[in-house]
């Protein structure tokens, strides 16, 4: 059973998905990466979100340490059920403590809700099956990009024993750790490749 690493909720144990439709990330795993992006300064009153949530933990770990809004968005009835009862636990936990998180479950596949996505994102959790081509996790990188604020992180995992995904010229990668199964890649938007199109797109869906 995997638990909440640090803050607010540290320490508290999350519910797993029946079945095997996901794959959770350990906590050892959970603990670096957490640890890099509080090195980097960008957790606390970040705009979360958390495209294959599986239980939620990553996302509910974010909210636990100081995000101030999380979506966190599963296409399995199962797993949504769980992120929820997850969710609830956290945010209460967090009340105590005085924190507001404002953490919302969505139930789609990746596609779906990022195509109709407007908002803009401080960092974004992109956990998908290790079944899930590298292609399929690149156009998901496409669609995330233009919704990338200035000095957001993009924490992608993968198998280790698959070969790195070819970026999309939209984000680059700064950093990468193997732990064992798991490889983590750290990614951030590059802004010379945004092109004005894809500002253009976002706008257009406000309208």
């Amino acid at each position: 059973m995997s638990r909440i690493i640090a803050g607010a909720a540290g320490g508290l144990r999350l519910a797993s998905v029946p079945g095997d439709t996901t794959r959770p990330t350990t906590d050892r795993v959970k603990e670096s990466l957490f640890s890099k992006l509080e090195s980097y300064g960008v957790l606390e009153g970040a705009r979360v979100l958390d495209v294959y949530g599986g239980s939620g933990a990553l996302g509910c770990e974010a909210a636990s340490r100081g995000a101030a809004s999380v979506e966190i968005v599963d296409k399995y009835p199962k797993a949504v059920r769980t992120i929820q009862r997850n969710v609830d636990a956290v945010v209460r936990a967090c009340s105590v403590s005085g924190l507001n998180p404002q953490v919302k479950v969505r139930h789609s596949n990746a596609r779906t809700y990022l195509s109709g996505a407007l908002d803009v994102w401080d960092i974004v959790f992109v956990d998908p099956p290790y079944a899930l081509p590298n292609e399929q996790v690149v156009e998901d990188l496409q669609q995330i990009a233009p919704h990338l604020a200035e000095g957001a992180i993009v924490v992608v995992e993968r198998s280790a024993r698959d070969s790195e995904p070819v970026w999309p010229k939209s984000v680059r990668r700064f950093a990468a750790k193997n732990h064992g199964e798991t490889a983590v890649y750290y990614l951030e938007p590059d802004a010379a490749e945004l092109s004005a199109e894809s500002v253009l797109g976002i706008a257009e869906k406000e309208n």
